[in-house]
């Protein structure tokens, strides 16, 4: 994919109709405080963004997985899609919540993370399974129930659903990402 200029700016809000303005007031009332990332893109359509976000709002602050499992997940969606903003954005969290390094430039790389603790392991495991065959086994599927339980496991499901939505957004878009200090760009992977 040729990459080029951003295709959906920010909206000035002098531009914006009646429906943008309360979408963006409710979204920088929100935790994120700003109309930013996917969000700049889906002003476009406020009647999806409206729900969607709060779909991501939970997921992200809420959800009955452990933070470092959101992140870990998050990362894994990100590099699927190759999507700069995501990662640039989720690669610090993940570090502040545990995730390690090793972890993180294996998963930059296109590899399976040695030395995964065992709920990162299953979250790998669930994802990538469910990302590369639209569907899990028997063993997949009871490890992770085990491991998280049945709400920790649907939100697994729901955030893997988000981030992937949020990132076609992103790549359709073309958003670029918000430089973070020592997180490099996810290279392409090989087809």
């Amino acid at each position: 994919m040729i990459e080029s200029e951003e295709r959906m700016p920010p909206i000035d809000p002098d531009k914006m109709d009646e429906l943008q303005r309360v979408a963006a007031a409710e979204l920088i009332a929100g935790p994120r405080k700003a109309v930013i990332g996917p969000f700049i893109a889906l002003l476009r359509s406020p009647r999806l963004m409206q729900p969607l976000q709060k779909v991501g709002e939970y997921l992200r602050f809420e959800s009955g997985l452990a933070p470092a499992l959101r992140e870990l997940a998050t990362l894994i969606v990100a590099r699927r899609w190759t999507q700069q903003f995501e990662w640039c954005a989720h690669v610090p969290l993940a570090l502040r919540e545990g995730i390690s390094r090793q972890t993180i430039d294996a998963l930059r790389d296109g590899r399976r993370p040695p030395g995964l603790k065992r709920d990162e392991q299953v979250v790998y495991e669930f994802a990538t399974e469910l990302l590369d065959h639209h569907g899990v086994s028997d063993p997949t599927y009871e490890a992770c129930k085990s491991e998280l339980g049945e709400r920790g496991l649907i939100d697994l499901v729901g955030l893997l659903g988000y981030f992937g939505a949020v990132s076609m957004v992103l790549n359709v878009a073309r958003t670029p990402a918000t430089a973070a200090e020592g997180v490099e760009p996810l290279p392409p992977l090989p087809r």
